[in-house]
């Protein structure tokens, strides 16, 4: 039995699906990949992050975007839409896409059962290659915590989880995460 014949996709025939599509795809070594839509509670806590990020860095250089903003990985190729980006200073374009940026300071992905396995190995390693990563938060769907990565002045990353009752320190934001605080923004209104 031959092998299944793969499709290899450019990245211009990728932007061109990205503009006339209603579902955002990531792109990866010549492949394009349907995002899996999320569940409510899933985009209730990444608004939840935006919006306690929000009160903090509204007069600061950093700014805050949600998962329409498209993060590009020039050295591996990888375009993606975190949940939640945060750029300090000017914004820094793909050279081969205007609308991916590849400088993001601190990047948040809300976890889910089908993609947890990827954001925390294959996703974190492509992202640890853009140098103005300072920061990668993954919030957990399972229980009320909130991991925070972060990058010494060796380029090494480390990690500290904070629980309910903790505050998530994100230092390179300038910014703090109340556990608490962020899954009872989350939470269904009368739950």
């Amino acid at each position: 039995m031959a092998p299944a014949h793969r499709i290899h996709y450019t990245y211009a025939e990728y932007l061109a699906l990205e503009a006339s599509s209603n579902v955002k795809h990531e792109y990866l070594d010549g492949q394009i990949y349907a995002m899996a839509g999320g569940t409510p509670e899933h985009a209730a806590l990444a608004a939840a992050v935006i919006g306690l990020l929000f009160l903090e860095l509204r007069r600061g250089r950093c700014r805050a975007y949600d998962a329409a903003l498209r993060v590009g990985v020039p050295s591996t190729g990888l375009a993606t839409y975190p949940d939640v980006t945060v750029v300090c200073g000017p914004i820094e374009r793909d050279a081969q896409d205007e609308q991916a940026v590849t400088n993001p300071t601190l990047i948040v992905e809300v976890l889910s059962r089908s993609t947890e396995e990827y954001d925390r190995g294959d996703k974190f390693e492509h992202y640890k290659s853009l140098a103005s990563l300072r920061q990668y938060v993954l919030v957990s769907h399972r229980e009320r915590s909130v991991e925070v990565w972060t990058r010494d002045v060796d380029g090494d990353f480390t990690s500290a989880i904070a629980r309910d009752g903790d505050v998530a320190h994100l230092a390179s934001i300038g910014a703090r995460l109340d556990v608490r605080e962020l899954y009872e923004a989350a939470a269904e209104p009368g739950a």
